[in-house]
């Protein structure tokens, strides 16, 4: 290993990824020589790359689709969350082991808690859409701030079904045909769908079905604001995108990598929609 700390992300494809961009900020910020890169593993390569980890050039790694099974697999212990959730997005080392983590509730909490303070302080019930991985991490966040009912609304029942023998019955799965009965009784709802992403099918809600002080978070960030969020905020609701969840969850990894704990800033969102903007 060499004395500059590297971290990457993997996954196939990961071209795509921002989070070069969060964690050079805050090395750049921080006065620190260190590095994160892109680093594409082709799924046939993953377990060779998860056994050389702690002997390769890399401090840790971020972990994206398809690898978090294999992830999740081939670390010698996780944090609760990951435990619980049954997933990790996140690795590093202790003692040359492996050891995973999903911060990706921590994300979630933490982007809330800054773009729409009190969110929880009326509790349940909660809508979420979707019942993938995203959706595990969100209802378990959900859950230990002591949000409940959660109505998991997802096209293939046994699905949400998993989700509820996961977690226990403040779980609630649902069908979308529930949807606007649910809604009008919501108090938070999260789209972790791909809906409304550039590029994919739209999402069709009718947002005037939820209460006056719900409020709704959309996990998309491309684009910066979804559909589902500018028609949340042009019916009085308070709407929060998913560009924060991104930068929050990115937190704990690079503590764990570079050894000290950046902070989400506006100088950071700056500095990362700028990797939106057209070449």
């Amino acid at each position: 290993m060499t004395d500059k700390p590297v971290a990457c992300v993997i996954g196939w494809p990961v071209r795509h990824s921002r989070s070069p961009a969060i964690h050079r900020f805050w090395l750049n910020e921080l006065g620190i020589e260190g590095d994160y890169v892109i680093h594409p593993v082709e799924p046939e390569n993953v377990a060779a790359f998860f056994a050389d980890l702690p002997r390769s050039a890399f401090v840790g790694c971020n972990v994206t689709v398809p690898h978090k099974e294999a992830a999740f697999a081939a670390v010698a212990k996780r944090d609760r969350a990951a435990e619980e959730i049954g997933a990790l997005n996140t690795i590093w080392l202790e003692d040359g082991q492996l050891v995973g983590g999903n911060t990706d509730p921590i994300g979630f909490l933490a982007n809330l808690d800054a773009e729409a303070p009190g969110w929880d302080a009326a509790g349940g019930p909660a809508v979420v859409l979707g019942a993938g991985g995203a959706a595990r991490a969100i209802v378990w966040a959900l859950l230990q701030r002591g949000i409940a009912p959660v109505h998991v609304v997802n096209r293939t029942p046994a699905r949400g079904e998993a989700l509820a023998v996961r977690f226990g019955d403040r779980v609630v799965p649902a069908g979308a045909e529930a949807t606007p009965a649910l809604l009008a009784s919501a108090r938070v709802l999260v789209n972790t769908t791909t809906l409304g992403m550039t590029g994919q099918p739209p999402l069709t809600l009718d947002v005037s079905q939820l209460p006056s002080g719900a409020v709704v978070n959309d996990l998309i960030y491309v684009p910066l604001e979804t559909p589902l969020v500018v028609d949340a905020r042009s019916a009085g609701l308070r709407a929060v995108g998913g560009l924060g969840m991104l930068l929050h969850q990115a937190v704990p990894g690079f503590e764990h990598w570079f050894g000290r704990r950046p902070a989400v800033t506006p100088a950071l969102k700056e500095a990362v929609l700028k990797t939106f903007e057209p070449a």
